[in-house]
């Protein structure tokens, strides 16, 4: 019988959430153990975007994501729509840069983990975590089993104090302890592709905010929005969004939706078959909180395990850094404490500080989805919004979650002031 290995801390996942997890607990002297079920280097569906709060996230982890090792930056965004485009430039705030960022996710991933390895943090590639171990009488969560990816004969057991699930969309771990998704809640799906484009040297995140599927304004609209922006070596990461404010099927054919934009495209793009670099990939994006709690007898959820996508613009790599860098200052925290019962009172700082940090934003970012997920009322707003700059700046400011929740101008005060009149997501 295999004999069961330790640790003060499991983190299920080596995506953004569980690499900022282990990183803070390691650097805190804590000992973590992280396992991932791929083998690094290893590809992931979207998220090679960066907002400035995600970078923000990053440059408070010790990274400073330079130029010369392929970092691409973007100014700010560059929206389209109703026949109309305007630039909105990233706003300067002092709680982040005035700049986003860019890589491929096989990279970004691959930097985060190895940052996480050299701040002391112990991880196992080509483990599968098959499921908790439950302690019979608390039904606390106290370990995980384990396979290898590869050869699943044989069970490993690890135990800890904590364990955290940063598993993504599937929260293995958090549907068997019976914390299923909220059907209520919004959730988003992506599609993306790499063209080699001309638009690989714009300093903008490209945006259409209505999707026509022949000559706009003349031929049906689709539902969602697309986007485009440049990740080096000549490269852009072009996809399309789309939104649902429940997590019902919505019958849609991304990826017919998908082709049709691109179909329609200018050809001064150049996105097409001949310049396209590797398959139309997509994923579900679990939003504002849709799986909750995220903490309860010794289990918490980070990122996508626990539905932390934004609903405003289908971001998960922000949001999931901030619950990993709060998710490790309450376990330290909580491991100073000698009883369970201490050590819970302290982890329940957790979705505290993570209810006061998105729960408002989320909310209006429901109510945002149940807007624009009709493509008649998203036509509309488009039309009578992109005329008006300063009304764009505010919402720009909202979709990517980039206004100053503590100081600011008037529209980082009315954004905060909004959040804390809605109900806590």
């Amino acid at each position: 019988m295999a004999m069961t290995e330790y640790a003060d801390v499991i983190v299920v996942g080596a995506g953004p959430g569980g690499a900022a997890t282990a990183h803070y607990l390691a650097q805190n002297g804590i000992d973590v153990l992280v396992f991932e079920k791929a083998t690094f280097p290893r590809d992931k569906i979207c998220g090679d975007g960066l907002t400035p709060r995600a970078v923000g996230e990053l440059i408070r982890m010790g990274l400073s994501l330079p130029e010369e090792d392929g970092w691409v930056r973007n100014y700010g965004v560059r929206a389209y729509g109703a026949g109309r485009m305007i630039e909105v430039p990233w706003p300067e705030l002092a709680s982040m840069p005035a700049w986003g960022s860019a890589n491929r996710r096989i990279d970004f991933d691959q930097m985060l983990i190895s940052h996480a390895i050299a701040s002391g943090a112990r991880v196992r590639e080509a483990v599968t975590v098959t499921g908790p171990i439950i302690h019979e009488k608390s039904g606390r969560v106290i370990g995980v089993k384990a396979r290898s990816t590869h050869d699943r004969k044989q069970e490993m057991t690890f135990c800890a104090r904590f364990v955290v699930d940063a598993g993504g969309v599937a929260a293995r771990l958090a549907t068997s302890v019976g914390r299923e998704k909220d059907m209520k809640r919004p959730m988003g799906v992506a599609y993306r592709t790499y063209f080699e484009s001309p638009l690989a040297h714009t300093d903008m995140m490209e945006s259409w905010l209505e999707l026509w599927a022949g000559k706009p304004g003349h031929s049906e609209q689709l539902p969602g929005y697309a986007w485009a922006f440049a990740v080096g070596d000549g490269l852009i990461n072009v996809g399309l969004g789309s939104l649902s404010s429940t997590a019902k099927p919505s019958g849609i054919d991304h990826r017919k939706v998908f082709q049709q934009w691109l179909d329609n495209t200018p050809e001064e793009w150049q996105m097409n078959a001949d310049t396209q670099r590797g398959q139309i990939r997509g994923a579900a994006l679990p939003m504002a909180f849709n799986r909750k709690p995220h903490y309860a007898r010794g289990l918490a959820l980070v990122g996508d395990a626990g539905g932390m996508v934004s609903p405003f613009n289908g971001e998960g790599i922000g949001p999931a850094l901030v619950a990993g860098r709060l998710v490790a200052d309450a376990i330290a925290q909580a491991l100073a404490h000698a009883t369970l019962g201490q050590q819970d009172r302290v982890m329940a700082e957790y979705p505290r500080k993570l209810t006061a940090e998105l729960g408002g934003y989320y909310t209006l970012g429901r109510i945002f989805a149940a807007l624009i997920e009709r493509p008649e009322i998203m036509h509309l707003c488009v039309r009578y919004g992109l005329p008006r700059p300063t009304l764009m700046t505010l919402v720009m400011k909202l979709l990517s979650d980039s206004y100053d929740r503590h100081d600011g101008d008037w529209m980082d005060r009315l954004i905060t002031a909004l959040t804390k009149v809605v109900p806590q997501a």
